[in-house]
C-alpha cells in the first residue's frame, strides 16, 4: 500500500510543480494585495505534527506581513485589527469548508494612554511601545497590549456554527511583543514560549494548542534574482549531496546560505493551532484541504480627525483580499490581470483560471532565457528546454482534484488547496528530507507542506519533467507513464535556485518556526 501510495504521490507532484512552477511561498503577489501588508497571507503549512508525542495532531500555519524587518520600531507589526485572518479546512471534498479556525486581534494602550512620563509637570504618553525590559505576558512595562480570539466555525464561514476556543488555563490569548532586542527582552525563545497557550476546542475530546507572533522567517529562496529574470544558471553546480545528481552543470549555482534572501534577514507574523486529528477529518476519507485567507470591511472612509481608537471608520460584510493554498501560484503561475481576482475568489471558482494550470508560462519563460546558453555551454541543440506535452491534464488532477492514492479527498471537486493525507505517518524531523516526495519521503509536500521542505527546488524539478523520466520508488527505478522522457530534455537536470532547506534548522517543537530575529542585534556597552 505504501508503495502505491508512493507511486501517486511522486506522479502527482510533477502536476504540482507545473501549477506552481519556480517558488513555494507569497510575497506581494497581487497587485492590490501591495497595498495592505498586514493580511498579506506569505506563507500557509499543513501537515502531522512531528514534534515527540504530538503525532495524533495537525499544524496548520498561516503567515502574515511580508518581509518585517528586525527593528522596524517603535510600533514594529501589529495585526490588523479591523480584519478577519482565516484558516480553512474541506474534509469532504466540495471545495467548500466544513472548518473555519478565525483569529481576530485586539489593540488596547493600557489606562487608554499606554506608558507616560512626567516632565516638567506634566504627564504625557512616551512615543514607545514599551519603557523598560519585558519578560512576561501582561508585563507593566509594555504600554500595549495586542490580544486575540479563536473561532471556530463550522460549515460556512460566514452563517456557520461558532464555536470559542479557550484558553485552558484561562484568561485570554495574548500576542507576544515583537523582538526589539535583548534590551527590551533579554531571552525572547523564553518570553515567547509563555505564549504557546493549551486551547479547549469546540468538539474536540482532547485539547489543542495555539500561537500568534512574530517568528523567523523560513521560506528558503534566492528571491531577488529569481524575480530579475532568473538571474543565475538555475542548475546544481556541484555534486551536492542533498541536491546534486551526479552531473555538475558548469557554471551552475551550488547551495550556499548566501544565497538565501529571507531566511535569517526577515521576520514574519504567524497564526498557528495544532489540532486533534480526529477533529479535522471528520466523516472524510483522512484528506483535508487547507487554505488561509485574510478579510476586511468592504468600505473604509479615513477621518480627518483620527486617533488611535479611531483612525478610519469601516462597514459593510467582510471581503476576501487575500488567498493561499498551494504555494506561489499567484505570483508565478496567474497571470497579471487576474492576481487580484485570485485573490478574492473561492476555491470553488478556480475552473475559470484553468488555462494557467493546463498550459502553464514558467517553464516556457525559463526556456526562453536559457536554452541558447545551455546549447552553447554543453555543445547541445535542444529545440525547448521546457515540457511540450499540452493540455497539462495531469496538472488538473493534482492542482483541482488531488492525486488518486495520496490526497484526494472523499469527493472530488475542483479546487486550489494544500491536500494533507492525515493517515500518513510523520517523519522526525532529523529524518526529513527537503524534497518531501522527491526525496522519498512521503509525509513531505506535496502531501500538505511542512516548514523545512524546500518547495522551491522541488516545483523547479519537476516542473522541467523529472518525471517524464523513470524515477526512483523504493529503490527502483520505474516509469510512471505520465508522460514520455521525450516530453522533457531536460527532466534529469538538478534545477536548484541554490537556497537550501533543513528542518534541522528550525524548531522541534509547536510552533516550530524559529524565534524572530532581534532588533538590535549588536551588543550595547551600558553607560
Amino acid at each position: 500500500m505504501r508503495k502505491k501510495m508512493l507511486l501517486g504521490a511522486v506522479s502527482g507532484l510533477v502536476m504540482v510543480a507545473l501549477t506552481s512552477p519556480a517558488l513555494s511561498s507569497s510575497h506581494r503577489e497581487a497587485p492590490a494585495i501591495t497595498e495592505s501588508p498586514k493580511v498579506d497571507n506569505t506563507d500557509l503549512y499543513a501537515f502531522r505534527s512531528y514534534e515527540p508525542g504530538r503525532e495524533a495532531y495537525v499544524t496548520l500555519i498561516a503567515n502574515f506581513q511580508p518581509g518585517e524587518n528586525p527593528g522596524d520600531g517603535p510600533n514594529y507589526y501589529t495585526m490588523d485589527p479591523d480584519a478577519i485572518y482565516e484558516i480553512h479546512v474541506d474534509n469532504t471534498g466540495d471545495g467548500v469548508e466544513d472548518l473555519t479556525y478565525q483569529f481576530k486581534f485586539t489593540n488596547t494602550l493600557k489606562g487608554d494612554t499606554g506608558k507616560t512620563i512626567t516632565v516638567g509637570g506634566k504627564t504625557l504618553p512616551i512615543p514607545l511601545r514599551q519603557i523598560g525590559p519585558i519578560a512576561a505576558p501582561n508585563d507593566a512595562n509594555l504600554g500595549e497590549d495586542e490580544s486575540y480570539t479563536v473561532t471556530q466555525i463550522t460549515n460556512n464561514r460566514r452563517t456557520g456554527v461558532r464555536g470559542t476556543v479557550t484558553n485552558a488555563a484561562g484568561g485570554s490569548f495574548l500576542k507576544p511583543f515583537d523582538n526589539a532586542g535583548n534590551k527590551t527582552i533579554a531571552n525572547y525563545p523564553g518570553y515567547a514560549s509563555q505564549f504557546v497557550y493549551n486551547a479547549a476546542i469546540p468538539g474536540c475530546a482532547s485539547q489543542g494548542r495555539v500561537f500568534a507572533g512574530q517568528r523567523a522567517e523560513y521560506f528558503a529562496v534566492n528571491l531577488g534574482p529569481i524575480f530579475d529574470l532568473v538571474n543565475f544558471v538555475p542548475i546544481e553546480g556541484d555534486n551536492d549531496p542533498v541536491y546534486g545528481n551526479g552531473s555538475p552543470f558548469p557554471g551552475g549555482i551550488t547551495q550556499s546560505q548566501d544565497n538565501q534572501e529571507l531566511i535569517g534577514k526577515k521576520n514574519v507574523t504567524s497564526v498557528a493551532i495544532e489540532v486533534p486529528i480526529a477533529c479535522l477529518t471528520g466523516t472524510g476519507n483522512g484528506v483535508i484541504g487547507v487554505w488561509s485567507t485574510a478579510s476586511l470591511p468592504q468600505a473604509k472612509l479615513n477621518k480627518p480627525n483620527a486617533n488611535y481608537k479611531s483612525p478610519a471608520l469601516y462597514g459593510g460584510a467582510y471581503t476576501q483580499v487575500s488567498r493561499l493554498g498551494m504555494p506561489l501560484v499567484n505570483e508565478v503561475v496567474i497571470g497579471v490581470p487576474q492576481k487580484d481576482q485570485f485573490n478574492a475568489s473561492k476555491p470553488t471558482q478556480d475552473g475559470a483560471l484553468a488555462d494557467y494550470v493546463t498550459n502553464p508560462t514558467f517553464p516556457a519563460l525559463l526556456d526562453a532565457l536559457f536554452r541558447g546558453a545551455v546549447n552553447a555551454t554543453l555543445g547541445t541543440s535542444f529545440t525547448n528546454l521546457a515540457p511540450t506535452n499540452f493540455p497539462r491534464n495531469d496538472l488538473v488532477a493534482t492542482f483541482l482534484t488531488g492525486i488518486a492514492s495520496l490526497n484526494q479527498l472523499k469527493t472530488v471537486t475542483a479546487s486550489e488547496m494544500l491536500r494533507l493525507n492525515t493517515g500518513v505517518t510523520p517523519t522526525p524531523r532529523g529524518s526529513q528530507h527537503p524534497l518531501g516526495v522527491v526525496g522519498n519521503d512521503l509525509a513531505g509536500f506535496p502531501n500538505g507542506r511542512r516548514p523545512g521542505d524546500d518547495t522551491v527546488d522541488i516545483v523547479l524539478r519537476v516542473a522541467m519533467g523529472r518525471l517524464c523520466h523513470p524515477v526512483p520508488i523504493a529503490g527502483k527505478m520505474t516509469d510512471l507513464g505520465l508522460c514520455k522522457p521525450a516530453d522533457a530534455p531536460t527532466g534529469l537536470v538538478a534545477f536548484t535556485d541554490g537556497a537550501p532547506s533543513s528542518a534541522s534548522n528550525i524548531l522541534n517543537a509547536f510552533p516550530y518556526l524559529n524565534p524572530p530575529l532581534r532588533g538590535a542585534p549588536r551588543p550595547q556597552t551600558q553607560p
